[in-house]
């Protein structure tokens, strides 16, 4: 199950580069375990022991995770996913 995931400028440096890779897994967490793999150290910059780390946003197919289910959100061939830092000021 082939999911396109996309990756802000901040974390490029762990993907090589790559503004966008591919991934697998059932949900959200098996996806960023995989990604783990191929891009060690991505895992620890979106998850902490809580859960999704809380200044950053994970959206699957345009929705936050976080109101489908958090890192427990099933995913489907095709999808994608996309992470963006969370971005504060007024």
């Amino acid at each position: 199950m082939a999911i396109e995931v996309r990756i802000p400028t901040i974390l490029r440096n762990l993907t090589d580069g790559s503004k966008a890779v591919e991934g697998k897994g059932a949900t959200i967490a098996e996806l960023f375990s995989d990604l783990d793999v191929r891009h060690p150290g991505l895992r620890d910059r979106l998850v902490d022991e809580k859960g999704l780390r809380r200044f950053v946003n994970v959206y699957l197919n345009d929705e936050d995770v976080r109101f489908l289910g958090g890192l427990e959100t099933a995913l489907s061939d095709g999808d994608t996913v996309t992470v963006l830092p969370a971005v504060a000021g007024g």
